[in-house]
């Protein structure tokens, strides 16, 4: 399924599906914003694609913009964030990751990632999960996140203690 999200600054954005073809520009993407996610190589971008509840590709006018990667509850992750809340809920979907080319950023894709995102999910499970840094403070990422109906559930020090994340839910239906 595709969804186009109309004229955002005056360009066509598209939101759908991650194929193959996209894996190599998502690697890219990726790798180019660590620290924010961590470095991943071919086959692993492969491996979380694989096995994603959800793998979303953004376009703007045609030009690979973003990506995004949800999990379903029970899959083979090790990341401490996607552990903390399978400990604490029994049926969830847990963003993984998300990220936008510098040169698209302001254009709506990450609202539109989170629009798809709900719309797909929502009466499939009960919550949208993700986390977003509050050491170091990410006060944009935290607005954003509460703007569309986000509310922390929890907070954990990852990195070996020197990042604290807020760990965020938002009720799908």
């Amino acid at each position: 399924m595709t969804t186009g999200y109309g004229w955002l600054r005056s360009r066509v954005v598209l939101i759908r599906d991650t194929v193959t073809t996209d894996l190599d520009a998502a690697l890219a993407l990726n790798n180019a914003n660590v620290p924010e996610l961590n470095e991943l190589d071919r086959a692993e971008i492969e491996r979380l694609v694989g096995m994603a509840e959800v793998a979303l590709t953004a376009e703007v006018d045609g030009a690979f913009a973003g990506f995004c990667i949800v999990f379903a509850p029970g899959v083979d992750y090790g990341s401490l964030n996607y552990g903390w809340f399978s400990r604490t809920y029994d049926d969830f979907v847990y963003l993984d990751r998300i990220a936008v080319d510098p040169g698209f950023r302001r254009y709506g894709i990450g609202r539109a990632f989170y629009a798809e995102i709900v719309s797909r999910l929502t009466g499939r499970f009960p919550l949208l999960t993700c986390e977003v840094n509050v050491r170091p403070y990410n006060e944009a990422s935290l607005k954003f996140h509460h703007s569309i109906g986000f509310r922390e559930v929890g907070q954990q020090d990852t990195d070996g203690g020197k990042k604290t994340v807020s760990l965020l839910a938002l009720p799908l239906g």
